[in-house]
């Protein structure tokens, strides 16, 4: 599903009433879902069992907590009931947390265009993001990328969940209280051309927002010319419209524009996809000196890989609206620990005709967010797929040792010490004695 369709049904989703997340089963019955769910994974070659646990309820409050309960009988049969939520309390440099996210866009049909199904674009969807830092957001077309910026930003409705900004809650916030809220939290679209009015000059569209948040008239004018030169655009362009200008200089009066309220948090949807590659370095680097000049905060979203590597500090993997693996940028190119990730990291070309990657090509087409797989959403295209990944959604749950890096993963058989490719998985998973399978290290990087 494109993230930008069927907009005349987002403004009308509201009055709907929020619909109740389901799981459809094979006999066709529908149950609510929970964040809490019942999974048979291999732990060294026994099965264990996490017992169904009710939805963590979202309170006001940005603090969180992790309780675990277990219990061990002598049969080796592990019982645990895990619960996981971001505690800022422990992280008091958190701009941004995300919990529980949820965003359903409702399909129309009949004579009386009653609501006949929904679209799942987000399905709980958490991460948070610190101060300074960009966090990467990367997937296939369709997976909910840009629906997840859009709905944090409050320019889409969201389902249900929570958006904390600075100890706010974005999602409670009165009209009066949310445009205050903005001057802190922008936008870089993805096409600059169709973002920009045609009928108006940049150095206006730049200057609306100041105009709406009661910037004097003279120090509109400064601050104009200001972010156009810090942006490499001179002052008299103010003056220009927009088809006067290149793609290249059209994506840099976006990022002016969005960088006119001095903002903290910018979600930058895609911000070099229809630049050619000379242009795309130049953005970049533009991107990243700003973000070193004020401290700011990115969510970047993109397709290419490469440049996520190249500006992000971690890196989040979205599949059919839910959250595949997210971990510190490093640890995520070296030793990804989700089957996707692993298969779309085969896919990066390798600037060497001496190396050959061990390319993974996966089966079928993206399932339809309207009626997404049960379990597991990848498994219909996973080599390592087993019974318990089309019965129980893999836990969304941090497998980093203590003291490392947080590694977030929503993988069944996860950890693993060997990522097993296509044809090698029979056989593999669970017969270790660390109770994994076995290497997806990438050697042309060692």
């Amino acid at each position: 599903m494109s993230d930008q369709k069927n907009t005349e049904s987002l403004h009308s989703a509201s009055d709907l009433g929020s619909p109740t997340p389901t799981e459809v089963g094979a006999d066709g019955s529908t149950t609510p879902t929970k964040q809490g769910v019942s999974a048979m994974q291999p732990y060294n070659g026994v099965g264990f069992t996490q017992s169904a646990s009710p939805s963590p309820s979202i309170s006001p409050s940005m603090s969180g907590s992790t309780g675990v309960s277990t219990s061990v009988n002598t049969s080796a049969n592990v019982n645990t009931s895990v619960g996981t939520k971001h505690d800022s309390n422990t992280n008091s440099d958190v701009l941004l947390e995300v919990d529980h996210l949820v965003k359903y866009f409702p399909v129309r049909g009949g004579l009386m265009q009653r609501t006949v199904a929904w679209v799942k674009a987000v399905d709980d969807v958490s991460f948070a993001i610190k101060r300074g830092e960009t966090l990467g957001l990367v997937g296939e077309s369709g997976c909910g990328k840009t629906t997840v910026g859009r709905t944090i930003l409050r320019l889409l409705p969201a389902t249900s969940g929570r958006v904390g900004f600075e100890g706010r809650d974005l999602f409670s916030l009165s009209q009066s209280d949310l445009k205050k809220a903005r001057r802190d939290i922008q936008i870089i679209f993805q096409d600059p051309f169709s973002s920009l009015d045609p009928r108006v000059p940049i150095g206006e569209s730049i200057g609306e927002g100041l105009i709406i948040h009661g910037v004097g008239k003279e120090e509109r004018k400064e601050r104009v010319r200001d972010v156009l030169a810090r942006v490499g655009l001179h002052p008299e362009h103010a003056r220009r419209y927009p088809h006067e200008f290149s793609g290249g200089q059209r994506q840099r009066i976006g990022i002016a524009r969005a960088l006119a309220l001095r903002p903290k948090f910018i979600v930058c949807d895609e911000p070099v996809s229809a630049l050619d590659v000379s242009i795309q370095s130049q953005v970049l680097n533009i991107l990243k000196d700003l973000q070193d000049e004020f401290g700011l905060t990115y969510l970047f979203i993109a397709h290419n890989l490469s440049v996520v590597e190249h500006i992000s500090n971690r890196v989040g993997v979205m599949y059919l609206g839910k959250m595949a693996e997210m971990a510190d940028r490093n640890a995520l190119f070296e030793n990804p620990q989700h089957p996707y990730t692993h298969a779309l990291l085969s896919a990066i070309p390798v600037p060497d005709p001496k190396v050959r990657r061990e390319r993974i090509i996966l089966k079928g087409d993206v399932p339809s967010p309207l009626n997404p797989p049960t379990g597991c959403r990848f498994h219909t295209r996973c080599w390592l797929a087993q019974d318990v990944c089309k019965q129980q959604i893999p836990e969304w749950r941090n497998i980093a040792a203590p003291g490392q890096v947080e590694h977030y993963v929503a993988c069944h058989f996860a950890p693993f010490t060997r990522m097993p490719l296509p044809g090698e998985s029979h056989g593999i998973i669970g017969d270790t004695e660390q109770g994994g399978a076995v290497i997806a290290t990438h050697p042309e990087r060692e």
